[in-house]
């Protein structure tokens, strides 16, 4: 889902609140960290990641690495902050998509 410049406004705002629940170490991102922010992101649908100082990887880099492996959109880097978008497959986990849909 290509967001438009509207729906990533949203987002951006509806995250705003939002603490980081995953963070990137010395260990980069790895298989399991991949797998746990996918079954992560199909519960909450928004999450922030935010990357250690002790950690190597570039925020970018990153970004584009779970871009690819779980096809989500990230809507906003900021610093050593990500934050991630993904719409569920469930239904009654659809609380932001069905709004960002209607956008």
């Amino acid at each position: 889902m290509e967001l438009r410049g509207k729906q990533k406004r949203f987002l951006r705002s509806e995250a705003h609140h939002l603490q980081p629940i995953f963070q990137v170490g010395k260990g980069g991102v790895n298989d399991a960290m991949v797998a746990q922010i996918g079954e992560a992101l199909e519960k909450r649908e928004l999450i922030k990641v935010s990357l250690l100082q002790n950690t190597d990887e570039i925020a970018e880099d990153v970004a584009a690495e779970l871009e690819a492996a779980l096809n989500c959109d990230i809507v906003q880097i900021i610093g050593r902050v990500l934050v991630v978008f993904k719409p569920s497959s469930k239904e009654k986990y659809q609380k932001i998509s069905s709004r960002v849909r209607s956008i």
